[in-house]
């Protein structure tokens, strides 16, 4: 059993994670099930609530989590990420790329990720590239218009797409077999009712 960690703050768009998460804490889609489970790191043990008002209790605190620990590091957006106060996920952001450990960043997380340095020579996306050029950083070159952008172990999207950041997780995670990967997202992404039952043929039960 692997570990996904989702970090969790204050007004967390709670929209932005929720095709991702669970579908990796669900056994119905995995080819190794039970291969991976989700936990919330917090900046502290201490609840947090996400923009739409539920409370989470963080099952670990941000100072007690390594690379080592995880599979991966998932960044939701939150309006804290605009005044600096997520600045602690962004440095460990930079620890888990260092380490080679995939961080997946939507929205806001973007651009606590600019301000750390971290898109200033990797491809991304985000909200626009005028929102990160607000942070200063010096990536717009690397900046690329679409729904979301895989560089290596770098996943970035922008808050309208959080069926294209959960696919290219799954798809980094290797959650799902390529022609059930295809299904899952002609499913979500392009609501192809029909894709349930090819999805459902190709998914080990």
């Amino acid at each position: 059993m692997r570990t996904v960690h989702v970090a969790v703050y204050d007004t967390l768009a709670d929209w932005e994670v929720g095709y991702a998460i669970a579908h990796i804490n669900s056994s119905f889609g995995q080819h190794a099930p039970g291969r991976y489970e989700v936990k919330t790191v917090g900046p502290s043990l201490a609840p947090v609530t996400t923009l739409g008002g539920m409370r989470i209790l963080p099952d670990v605190a941000l100072a007690d989590l390594t690379p080592a620990d995880s599979a991966m590091l998932i960044l939701p957006g939150a309006f804290t990420w605009d005044n600096g106060a997520n600045a602690a996920f962004g440095r460990l952001a930079r620890a888990f790329l260092a380490a080679g450990v995939p961080v997946a960043a939507i929205c806001g997380a973007t651009a606590g990720l600019a301000m750390e340095g971290l898109l200033d020579d990797r491809d991304h996306t985000s909200s626009a590239v005028e929102y990160l050029m607000a942070t200063g950083y010096t990536g717009a070159a690397h900046y690329r218009d679409t729904a979301v952008v895989t560089d290596g172990d770098l996943i970035t999207a922008g808050p309208t797409a959080p069926v294209e950041f959960a696919h290219a997780v799954l798809a980094k995670l290797d959650i799902y077999t390529p022609d059930a990967l295809a299904a899952w997202y002609r499913l979500f992404g392009e609501q192809d009712a029909g894709a349930f039952f090819e999805l459902a043929a190709v998914v080990p039960q």
